[in-house]
């Protein structure tokens, strides 16, 4: 059965896991449509306004005219590269200031709602020549001339278009024209602050949803999982009672039957003594079967079921007349009992019989589950009008994990139906109910090989 709802558990988390990795998987896919959707979005506000603004167009043609002038200066007047590069560089400085201003007014009046950096970089120009072509700037290995607008690192950008363009530039020198054509690669592209936060913006309703759903599966699991761990406890809890129980009826039915047998033979009859003695067997072993039996009923009520008739009561009179029964009780040599009474005379209201079977239980228990030479510390004390009861022993204890049970219905430590001590599991939990019923608390402290300690706090009218 164990091995079953193993399985069963984590068949359901791996299910749980793959809805997770499920619900991941459509997040992303969705995260990425809509980061896709919002740059395609921006793209094309950048395009209109790089190819529809008229002073942004301006201001492009008066960097290409100068370009060109340098181009054609580096054909036909022995203008080195170096000496290019640095009046292109020149051009775009004075030209950038007032192409970003222009730019980002255009940029307002799209109303995007996020701010953006744009510019032109150049990847390639080759002098195209019938002899052979002059690659001034090469294609590919990352290299790339900054136009115009504000310039940022390329890792931070996204690609808005590239260009490929190809044309001639013809000036007239000394009454002859002269052409320079050239070929020419250029790409621009953007830079969003802050785009993550803008695309998880606009997800925010189906992350909302996403996690609360999530949360919900995830707190459905835990329960459903807490539950069957629960009954599957109840289940060999009450499994357990049946069978102790049962074991423990055996006994005084299997006596019974022999006495009952024995009633008819001959010889009992015609003996007044072994009739008699018959006789008290049968007495005896129904008185203990109905002893069993209101253990079951009377033990197995709770605390707000339970009827109480309060009396008044003398704490030291009360405690060591109840100890004093109970070492009668007992008749062990091996038990040691310390009594440290409140020397205060305090007036207890109890329903004596109750309590006196709750402290009973605690006491018994110490004995069952306690060492060949057990010692018992009983010690009351009054502190801020609550009356405090501790018991302790120097018993085998019990495990920590153990410790939040004991006081639960049925529970024994002991599990199956072989036990070193015999018992339904309904003593401290009786006990429990009766402190309840007299609007106290009980604790246990316990540690194995060391003993256990109960702590009953009641209160003092």
């Amino acid at each position: 059965m164990q091995k079953k709802i193993n399985i069963l558990i984590a068949t359901a988390i791996a299910t749980l896991l793959a809805l997770i990795g499920i619900q991941a998987y459509l997040v992303y896919n969705t995260y990425e449509l809509k980061k896709d959707a919002f740059l395609k979005e921006t793209k094309k506000s950048i395009g209109r306004i790089d190819d529809e603004s008229e002073r942004v167009v301006t201001t492009n043609e008066i960097w290409a005219q100068e370009f060109m002038e340098l181009l054609w200066q580096y054909r036909f007047e022995n203008l080195s590269k170096e000496r290019f590069v640095e009046g292109l560089t020149k051009n775009t400085d004075s030209l950038t200031g007032s192409y970003n201003r222009l730019y980002k007014e255009e940029l307002k009046k799209t109303d995007l709602g996020y701010d953006i950096k744009f510019k032109k970089n150049i990847y390639s120009i080759i002098i195209l020549d019938s002899v052979a072509n002059d690659t001034m700037f090469p294609f590919g290995d990352r290299k790339r001339l900054f136009m115009l607008g504000e310039d940022f690192d390329e890792d931070q950008g996204y690609d808005v278009s590239q260009a490929r363009w190809q044309t001639d530039y013809t000036k007239v020198v000394d009454g002859e024209e002269k052409t320079v054509e050239f070929r020419v690669v250029t790409r621009d592209r953007m830079n969003i602050s802050d785009w993550k936060r803008i695309v998880l913006s606009r997800m925010a309703i189906l992350l909302t949803g996403s996690v609360l759903l999530l949360l919900f599966v995830v707190g459905l699991f835990y329960y459903s999982i807490k539950n069957l761990i629960k009954q599957k406890k109840v289940a060999d809890i009450k499994t357990d009672f049946i069978n102790n129980i049962t074991h423990e009826l055996k006994t005084p039915l299997a006596t019974l039957g022999i006495a009952s047998k024995s009633l008819h033979k001959r010889e009992i009859q015609e003996s007044p003594e072994a009739f008699k003695n018959t006789l008290g067997i049968l007495d005896r072993q129904n008185t203990r079967l109905q002893k069993l039996i209101d253990q079951v009923m009377t033990n197995s009520l709770g605390s707000e079921d339970l009827v109480l008739h309060k009396e008044q009561v003398i704490d030291d009179a009360y405690f060591n007349n109840l100890l004093d029964d109970f070492s009668l009780s007992v008749q062990s040599k091996n038990l040691t009992i310390d009594r440290h009474i409140e020397s205060e005379e305090v007036v207890l209201r109890l329903d004596t019989f109750l309590f006196t079977t709750a402290l009973f239980n605690i006491l018994e228990n110490a004995v069952k589950y306690g060492k060949e030479s057990l010692v018992l510390t009983f010690t009351t004390r009054l502190r801020n009008n609550h009356y405090e009861i501790v018991i302790a022993d120097n018993g085998i204890g019990i495990n920590e994990k153990h410790l939040k049970y004991v006081f639960d219905k049925f529970f024994r430590v002991e599990s199956g139906d072989v036990h070193n001590v015999k018992g339904l599991g309904l003593g401290l939990y009786y006990t429990k109910q009766v402190v309840d019923a007299h609007k106290g608390s009980i604790e246990l402290e316990s540690e194995l090989g060391k003993g256990s300690k109960f702590s009953i706090t009641i209160p003092v009218n």
